[in-house]
């Protein structure tokens, strides 16, 4: 009897350690040629107690959020304006930051624009449509110019890429493109004009702000919320230390699909620009101001119908 209990102590006790070790697997929609999977692949190099990733190339952003969706992923990196929408229409998607570097405006190094007046009657090209947030936050601020830019431009969209590609072969005469694109850019000389943190100063909006952040089902985290909070925070450091450690950025250096230094340093200028430092009350009513612009000069075809960010887009870690 002595012996029989001793081993169903022993079998309680490997269970329990089974169980313990356990960790919980987050799938995380990534775009292949994206900045997220530096950050994931530092991450990785660390791994942590209470998560796995399983992670999932998708094609572009709108991929990802059809595979968000439909259930084949957990996460994936998009913005809260699409979550606020979502859940306005019953969805239960959440948001929390990733990054608040958002975009640049352009222009050659010997160009006369200097400032957004000088954009007037000039070919600017723009990456994504109309409905891009850089490029409606851009004309809230001429606006206060007395300038319409969406009048007094001729525009080009495109994918940031064909951006790029026009402003190299002189079709256009300034570009509104992502961060990562304008500084492969800006590594070939060419000057940044503006930058979303800037257009978003102009604004009087002063807090930093996230423009993009992981996003997924708030029931699924409620249920995985150790696992989750752990992930995020994981990110975060992960971040921190592409950013100060010179070896761990070298090991990601790949991932860039950059090959000459310059290029390489100045994206890492920029990603590390993006950190998060705060994130609380007074980040999420700066994005409820930037909502009401978005949807006043959208007609409310970029944010939807409702008149507010949606209780429940944010996410915080507690």
């Amino acid at each position: 009897m002595k012996y029989n209990a001793f081993f169903m102590m022993l079998c309680l006790a490997v269970s329990c350690i089974g169980f313990a070790a356990e960790k919980t697997t987050l799938r995380i929609g990534v775009q292949a040629t994206g900045t997220v999977e530096w950050e994931l692949s530092a991450l990785q190099s660390e791994p942590s107690a209470d998560f796995q990733l399983d992670i999932h190339h998708v094609a572009n952003p709108e991929a990802g959020k059809i595979a968000l969706q439909s259930g084949a992923v957990d996460m994936i990196v998009s913005d809260w304006i699409w979550v606020s929408r979502l859940r306005a229409t019953g969805a239960d998607f959440t948001f929390y930051p990733y990054s608040d570097t958002s975009g640049s405006l352009l222009v050659p190094e010997n160009s006369a624009i200097k400032t957004i007046t000088d954009l007037k009657g000039k070919r600017l090209g723009i990456a994504g449509g109309e409905l891009d947030k850089n490029w409606l936050l851009l004309q809230v601020l001429a606006q206060q110019e007395q300038i319409d830019l969406n009048a007094s431009v001729e525009k080009t969209f495109g994918a940031p890429p064909l951006i790029n590609e026009q402003i190299k072969q002189n079709r256009v005469d300034a570009v509104l493109t992502y961060w990562n694109f304008a500084a492969r850019l800006e590594s070939q000389g060419y000057r940044q004009v503006i930058d979303g943190k800037g257009i978003l100063k102009g604004l009087g909006i002063t807090d930093t702000v996230p423009a993009l952040g992981y996003v997924f089902k708030q029931s699924w985290a409620s249920k995985n919320k150790q696992a989750v909070n752990s992930f995020l925070k994981a990110g975060r450091q992960a971040k921190n230390r592409l950013c100060t450690s010179d070896a761990a950025w070298q090991k990601v250096i790949p991932l860039t699909k950059a090959d000459d230094a310059a290029t390489q340093a100045r994206l890492r200028q920029r990603y590390c620009e993006g950190g998060i430092e705060h994130w609380g009350q007074k980040e999420q009513q700066a994005e409820a101001r930037i909502y009401s612009m978005l949807r006043k000069l959208s007609n409310s075809q970029l944010t939807g119908q409702s008149e507010i960010v949606q209780p429940g887009t944010f996410w915080s870690i507690e």
